[in-house]
């Protein structure tokens, strides 16, 4: 028997080397003056900017420009909203990185109105219930790792002792269209790509084994693990078939923006979160240092409380998958994941957590603050000792 399960809202696709030269023709089916929403500089360093330029030019689009230069936070988006907010802007473009891609989508759901992004962030003042309009909204990833091109949440934050962490969701957000281009990826620098495609990893994995994961989410998880195995290496290393790593890495966080988006996450996004609030350590750095402790604990803890859960068969499935071949016994088949994820950890060399000023001092304030929504689809609820020693682990 298949349960019940329910597939929400997805962009349309254009995947392939080159699909940044159709992005103006999209743009135009909107209208001829767009927001383009971009990160701090590599996009544009690069030539693709100046081509997109010259060809909006020959289309008669104009355009206006915001930059996100770290992590988005409610204000930027509140002054975006406020600044543009009268502009008659037909679609909003968001290129670059997760940032970029989240700061636009809160944007362009906030145009029409001009709301304060704060009226609607979960967990964080009124909590109003979105109804729209949003103005139409273009993703195209240039970092393959966040998979904020298929996903409803704009994810923001603040960061200090007070910080937070937030999503301002809904599925008008969802974008129209997102273009995939792997060859928008080749500027990406070591640690980026490390980071990037450790954070696909662990989306992948975690909502492969997420409590709300379907026959749906898991083919696809399956399918971007395989991608992330023929994939992250190529690319990283830079070798002959950098080209065809990238495609793969690309097809790899697509594919896990959507896993998420469907089946929710786990344990390290659970993290995540508090510690992105409160230290400037970039998410996908997070994600990437984090799975390998977090998958053992997870292990660990099926093991003694739960054994009979789904998620032990698939984290052995996921083991089979990386690693390419066959175990004799889950057992083996668990032994043999952790190890490849400590492998992969150290080969792409992740900075710990003590990095960015995290002390044991602060683990207790994180596990207070990690009980959100991802945590909520982990296999099995973990206890505080447990996500301490996770932290503990990579500290």
């Amino acid at each position: 028997m298949i349960a019940p399960f329910s597939i929400a809202r997805l962009p349309r696709v254009e995947f392939g080397a080159g699909a940044i030269s159709k992005l103006p023709s999209l743009i135009a089916q909107y209208g001829q003056r767009v927001l383009l929403v971009t990160g701090r500089h590599s996009f544009q360093n690069s030539p693709h900017w100046s081509n997109l330029l010259s060809a909006l030019q020959i289309a008669g689009i104009d355009w206006e420009q915001v930059r996100v230069n770290d992590e988005p936070s409610p204000e930027l988006v509140d002054k975006a909203v406020e600044q543009f907010h009268s502009a008659e802007l037909a679609v909003v473009v968001g290129i670059g990185g997760g940032s970029a891609l989240d700061a636009a989508k809160a944007i362009a759901g906030l145009l029409p109105s001009g709301a304060s992004v704060m009226d609607y962030l979960e967990g964080v003042g009124p909590e109003k219930t979105y109804h729209g309009p949003a103005t139409p909204f273009i993703a195209v990833p240039t970092t393959a790792g966040a998979g904020s091109e298929a996903t409803k949440n704009a994810v923001l934050s603040v960061r200090g002792p007070a910080g937070f962490k937030k999503s301002f969701r809904h599925d008008r957000l969802v974008a129209e269209y997102a273009i995939l281009d792997p060859d928008l990826l080749a500027t990406c620098p070591p640690l980026q790509i490390a980071a990037n495609a450790m954070d696909a990893l662990t989306q992948l994995l975690e909502s492969y084994v997420a409590i709300k994961a379907n026959p749906f989410t898991d083919a696809l998880a399956e399918s971007g693990l395989r991608a992330v195995r023929e994939g992250l290496f190529a690319w990283y290393m830079g070798a002959e078939n950098a080209a065809a790593g990238r495609a793969q890495m690309a097809y790899a966080a697509w594919l896990s923006g959507v896993c998420l988006a469907q089946a929710g996450l786990g344990s390290v996004h659970g993290l995540a979160s508090p510690l992105g609030a409160f230290f400037p350590i970039p998410h996908g750095v997070v994600c990437g240092t984090l799975v390998s402790a977090a998958t053992r604990a997870n292990l660990d803890a099926l093991q003694e409380r739960d054994p009979g859960n789904p998620a032990g068969r698939k984290y052995a499935q996921a083991s089979e998958i990386l690693n390419r071949r066959h175990f004799s016994s889950a057992a083996e088949s668990h032994s043999a994941l952790l190890a490849l994820l400590d492998e992969w950890t150290e080969r792409l060399a992740l900075p710990r957590l003590r990095a960015y000023g995290i002390e044991e001092s602060s683990f207790a304030q994180i596990v207070a603050h990690s009980r959100g929504g991802s945590m909520k689809t982990n296999p099995l609820p973990l206890h505080d000792a447990e996500l301490i020693e996770i932290l503990r682990r990579r500290l």
